[in-house]
């Protein structure tokens, strides 16, 4: 990689953070060692009997190690499990399946031309970033479709291709715990916050899905406007410095997972016209069979006849984006003539995972040692010891919360899953809080910020692997200190500008939703 002009001193700062992350092994063995040394220490701590009490639980959480005759005998019995259930492993397949007849039929390329013709090329980067923060609507799947569609946009208008697949991920990742409208993250959240509310003196406004939505659309404005100035002032430029390619090379290993499709124009024959306006017709007929699950009785309701806070409809987001990704996609290849025989069609499902065997073997090994951490009760120690520790600095005030959320920013460093860490902060800081006086709706909104500004920046989140891959595409030599010193920025300035919006919302006393406030 050389430079194409002068680097500036933010270069030099962020081309260090580059140098030193990529110093971090390759993802498969640096998942081995950490999943070798959390076996040691888990041990360590299991012989010591160094042990847990979450707020409101009956029982302590007592660390387990893997070098016991328990720790052997789980390894040995759930090492299957540990990798089929991986969460991201039958989401990423799943959707690749989607994905490709979608983009084997060409439908995903006249969508992204017929889509941004119209806008200019300098308002790219909000559109990316506005899609990117209210994308959790769509759950982790916003992180695997969205970031290769905004490389081809960018392509598409002149820009560089890298900046719109980074912004994206960093949009919908950074700002994953925020979106305009109510999605299952907010229902989950509201679950778990409801539970532990149950045994305070005063419980304060009950806490539901929409306890933070004005919080949350003020915040998803916020971070869209910051992300769209950070691709445009800070990445694209940065990328345009140090030379990195605006066309993909072909992987030496024959990896393909994260490749992404070039668009050279935003113009569109008759042909592909006619296969939009078809494929429009059957999104629609697709969404519409979808809402007939909506009324009384139907099979995507729950027990109770809603949707909240748990249903089947909130559990099947991933269906519903493949099914409205693949109907489309088959009426579109069958008008344009890409999709003559049956045949083509499991071809392009077949082209879509064959080479991913990478990040196969990868989850294996990601499967084990997220297993392990969540198994051993390591990681509900280093909450609940990190929760005392801010606990004993005694703080009241406004700084008490913005501490709150720097401990939950670096414990989310460890801790990728919002539901699980939430289940442990929350049932010890919604009470500590709430003897404060502050509402545990309030609580909750000021988790949103930790939960998600630094989760981009850890190994940890296996949709960083998947992004790696396909930054790789465009730079072999890329790895995660490459991605760690792009998105350090996103992190900081998402955070300060995250923990502004609660500042004003705090000090204004502004509702964070219907009848929500900061205050008991």
């Amino acid at each position: 990689m050389t430079d194409t002009g002068s680097r500036t001193r933010t270069d030099r700062v962020l081309g260090g953070i580059e140098r030193v992350g990529n110093r971090i092994p390759e993802p498969f063995v640096l998942f081995v060692g950490l999943f070798t040394v959390l076996a040691v220490v888990s041990t360590g701590m299991a012989l010591a009997g160094v042990q847990a009490q979450v707020e409101g639980a009956d029982e302590p959480t007592v660390v387990r190690g893997l070098f016991t005759v328990e720790g052997l005998r789980w390894l040995t019995t759930t090492l299957v499990d540990n990798f089929v259930g991986f969460p991201p492993l039958g989401t990423v397949v799943v959707i690749l399946l989607a994905v490709g007849i979608a983009q084997s039929s060409g439908l995903l390329s006249a969508l992204i031309k017929r889509s941004f013709s119209g806008w200019p090329s300098w308002a790219l980067p909000y559109a990316v970033a506005l899609v990117g923060t209210v994308g959790s609507v769509m759950a982790d799947s916003v992180m695997i479709v969205l970031p290769p569609l905004a490389a081809m946009v960018f392509a598409a208008a002149g820009r560089h291709p890298v900046a719109g697949l980074l912004g994206a991920f960093a949009a919908a990742g950074a700002g994953y715990s925020t979106s305009m409208v109510v999605t299952s993250l907010d229902a989950l959240f509201a679950g778990i916050t409801s539970a532990v509310t149950g045994s305070l003196p005063d419980p304060g406004t009950p806490v539901t899905p929409v306890s933070n939505w004005y919080f949350n659309i003020a915040s998803s404005l916020v971070l869209t406007v910051v992300c769209g100035l950070l691709i445009t002032r800070v990445l694209e430029p940065r990328l345009q410095r140090l030379g990195v390619p605006r066309q993909q090379s072909e992987s030496e290993d024959g990896d393909t997972l994260g490749a992404v499709e070039d668009v050279a124009d935003l113009t569109l024959d008759d042909t592909a016209r006619r296969g939009l306006r078809l494929a429009g017709v059957a999104a629609l007929l697709t969404a519409v069979a979808l809402l007939l699950a909506l009324p009384p009785g139907a099979p995507l309701r729950n027990a109770d006849g809603g949707y909240l806070p748990e249903s089947p409809l909130l559990d099947s987001v991933v269906f519903i984006v493949v099914a409205l990704l693949t109907v489309p996609g088959l009426v579109y290849g069958r008008v344009t003539g890409t999709f003559r025989r049956v045949r083509d069609v499991p071809r392009a499902m077949a082209d879509a995972v064959k080479d991913m065997s990478s990040f196969i073997v990868l989850a294996f090994v990601l499967g084990q040692f997220i297993a392990l951490f969540n198994w051993s009760g390591v990681g509900t120690w280093l909450a609940v010891t990190g929760a005392a520790g801010l606990t004993s600095l005694d703080f009241t005030g406004f700084g008490a919360i913005l501490a709150f959320v720097l401990l939950c920013s670096l414990l989310n460093l460890f801790i990728v899953s919002g539901s699980s860490m939430w289940t442990i902060m929350g049932a010890v800081f919604v009470p500590l809080f709430a003897l404060l006086g502050y509402e545990p709706g309030f609580t909750q909104a000021a988790f949103r910020i930790g939960d998600s500004a630094t989760q981009i920046l850890t190994p940890l989140n296996p949709y960083l692997v998947i992004v790696l891959a396909m930054l790789r595409r465009y730079e072999p030599a890329a790895g995660f200190g490459t991605l760690i010193s792009r998105f350090l920025p996103f992190t900081v300035c998402f955070w300060l500008a995250w923990a502004g919006v609660l500042a004003v919302w705090f000090f204004l006393d502004l509702p964070f939703g219907p009848g929500q406030y900061a205050r008991l």
